[in-house]
């Protein structure tokens, strides 16, 4: 009893800093998406689009003229190619990985940033010149589009920067992805979002599901998958004495656990064990009793076991926790970046008062994903609750919320 009582202590004591730390950076992705749709976004109307060809517009291209029913089975039918093509995408990755060509991955994901950086920012940028009337020469423009780009791709994949730059380019690219998908049509965006979120469930909680198969390769080798993946600065915690306090990690045969964290719509980032259930001792630095605990965020550590019977001496065992990587910090994986920002993109299209519905929503579902990761030690993704809560807040706000504030400006009622 007193041992589930200070696991549940620790949890909470910990779990609103690393929270925190999460939602900074998706807050400053969405309101950077809401500032490129507000500013670029002239029309006003938030059922239509520019037209662009895309594969979510493969199948089915929307007009404004075509009936409800027309636009939702086009919607449908866009989405349903659009997360067949991710599927099969996810599932080539994986046998690349199992093959072992990872430098290939890392290179192609390099090359992707490049693309992301270089020609739809370059575009973006060119339609905030135009639109800003801001004064710039072609020859200053494409060096400063150059250098961006380069240093871009080398912070997030090439080689070691400075934390926050990494951070700050993997942000600005979640942003620049999630701006293209704002200019997708009104029902095939919306249709779109709840698809990968039910993909997003799928591919981690099944069996044979491609990110489950991914991690659970990833963590049968000790090995990082290359991903777009934001990765927090680790949170140091302290015992009561002062002392550092850390978490060894012990196998334990018979019981089979998979844990991941949260996720990409392509790539998500490995955590717990896969083969065996991971105990964890809280060893105080200054020494003490132990407790059998597992919080959201803890520093991952190489233990040399020699106590324990079932481990050979000299084995060095280095387990994650979840949603942690090598550094011992929580990662989020861009695609949840991505989508929150679509939506909350989307809603600017519409009315501020569905972005502040919308963004109340996605960070409740965040915090309450983050909250059952910790508690419950479950591989839950990232995207389902937000996702379908922002949705939800979204159809509310718009259709009852709104007629709500509008007669009461109208009679001029004070609330």
């Amino acid at each position: 009893m007193d041992q589930n009582s200070r696991t549940r202590r620790t949890i909470l004591e910990s779990l609103g800093e690393e929270i925190i730390r999460i939602i900074t950076p998706v807050s400053i992705c969405m309101f950077l998406v809401v500032i490129l749709v507000s500013i670029l976004n002239t029309n006003n109307d938030s059922s239509s689009s520019q037209s662009i060809s895309t594969i979510a517009t493969i199948a089915y291209t929307e007009d404004s003229s075509d009936s409800t029913w027309d636009k939702l089975k086009g919607a449908l039918l866009n989405s349903l190619v659009f997360v067949a093509v991710v599927t099969a995408v996810t599932f080539f990755l994986v046998l690349l990985f199992y093959f072992r060509c990872t430098k290939f991955l890392k290179y192609y994901m390099g090359f992707s940033s490049f693309l992301v950086l270089a020609f739809t920012g370059g575009e973006i940028a060119l339609l905030l010149v135009q639109d800003l009337s801001f004064p710039v020469d072609c020859v200053t423009f494409l060096l400063v589009l150059y250098n961006f780009t380069v240093v871009g791709v080398l912070a997030v994949f090439m080689s070691k920067m400075a934390i926050f730059v990494t951070q700050g380019y993997l942000v600005v690219i979640g942003m620049l992805v999630a701006y293209w998908f704002t200019l997708l049509p009104e029902w095939t965006t919306w249709v779109l979002l709840v698809a990968m979120s039910l993909y997003d469930l799928a591919a981690v909680l099944l069996p044979g599901g491609p990110l489950r198969l991914l991690v659970e390769l990833a963590i049968s080798r000790d090995e990082d998958i290359p991903a777009l993946v934001y990765e927090a600065r680790p949170v140091n915690h302290h015992d009561s004495g002062g002392g550092l306090t850390q978490r060894s990690w012990r196998r334990s045969s018979g019981d089979e656990s998979a844990n991941s964290g949260s996720n990409v719509g392509s790539a998500h980032l490995p955590s717990g064990s896969c083969e065996n259930r991971a105990y964890v001792e809280e060893v105080g630095a200054a020494g003490g009793d132990s407790a059998l605990s597992a919080p959201l965020i803890e520093r991952r550590i190489d233990v040399q076991m020699h106590l324990a019977e079932d481990v050979v001496p000299g084995e060095n065992l280095a387990l994650e926790g979840i949603g942690l990587g090598s550094s011992g910090a929580i990662k989020l994986g861009l695609g949840d970046f991505i989508f929150y920002s679509v939506l909350v993109g989307r809603a600017a299209m519409y009315d501020f008062m569905t972005v502040y519905a919308c963004y109340l929503a996605i960070i409740a579902g965040l915090g309450i994903t983050l909250m059952l990761l910790a508690v419950y030690q479950k591989a839950l993704p990232a995207l389902p609750v937000s996702v379908m809560l922002g949705v939800l807040f979204y159809l509310l706000t718009r259709l009852l919320l709104e007629a709500f504030v509008v007669e009461c400006s109208i009679n001029l009622l004070m609330f």
